[in-house]
């Protein structure tokens, strides 16, 4: 016995009903049921297949698929991560390690050099902000009307465009301000290695800000086919 095309729809529903509303982790779910359903048929045809969903539901144990959400989302997690970390690789190497030396260079001067350190610091932070919460408002609206032209959500697709959220802008620039205010404290005993220090922190974090909000989301949809190769992501 094969599974029927209504059949296969109900799966898509019964995960959804157990919490799963991604459409890429649906698909794998769905498949790896109707697979152990047709199993079970090939063992005892006369079982039903609702007794045979349910039997199979049981082995995800008492929390049903979210374990397996929790490791899908871990997965894909260490994957952007790894995408995020050879962006930002890539700007110390030849020919954007021009770029990358040019801001350390104009940060190492205000914090070397300028009066109003703490006032030039935040003046970035607020930039940085303006800039995230504007993207991020573009990205989310275009989120909501992916999903309400395919009625699909996908998993990986959420983490590229919402990856940073308020509290990844919280937790990017309050050391940008706390260094700066440690650097204007009276006791601060000058050192230049400490100033290079602090010019190469702000100048990666101010590198990360544009891979996140700029670079990676020009380029999701190559990296969107590569993990869904049934992908069609339309131009933002």
């Amino acid at each position: 016995m094969k599974i029927t095309p209504t059949q296969i729809q109900y799966l898509y529903q019964f995960t959804r009903q157990h919490y799963v509303e991604w459409y890429d982790l649906q698909t794998e779910l769905v498949d790896h049921l109707a697979n152990a359903i047709e199993q079970k048929w090939q063992e005892n045809p006369n079982i039903t297949f609702e007794n045979a969903l349910e039997l199979e539901f049981k082995k995800f144990g008492v929390f049903g698929f979210m374990t397996v959400v929790e490791q899908r989302q871990k997965a894909l997690s260490k994957k952007y991560n790894g995408i995020l970390l050879r962006h930002l690789k890539a700007f110390f190497t030849i020919p954007k390690i021009i770029i990358t030396g040019l801001i350390f260079l104009q940060l190492y001067f205000v914090f070397d050099v300028c009066t109003y350190t703490k006032e030039v610091a935040l003046f970035i932070c607020l930039i940085l902000i303006t800039l995230v919460l504007y993207k991020q408002t573009k990205f989310n609206k275009y989120i909501k009307n992916k999903e309400k032209e395919t009625h699909k959500k996908w998993l990986f697709e959420q983490q590229i465009f919402q990856y940073a959220n308020g509290v990844a802008v919280i937790n990017f620039t309050s050391p940008m301000v706390q260094f700066t205010n440690f650097l204007t404290r009276k006791e601060f005993i000058y050192h230049h290695y400490q100033i290079l220090f602090f010019a190469l922190l702000f100048t990666c974090q101010i590198l990360l800000f544009y891979i996140i909000y700029f670079e990676i989301p020009t380029q999701a949809q190559s990296y969107l086919e590569q993990t869904y190769p049934e992908y069609n992501l339309e131009t933002i």
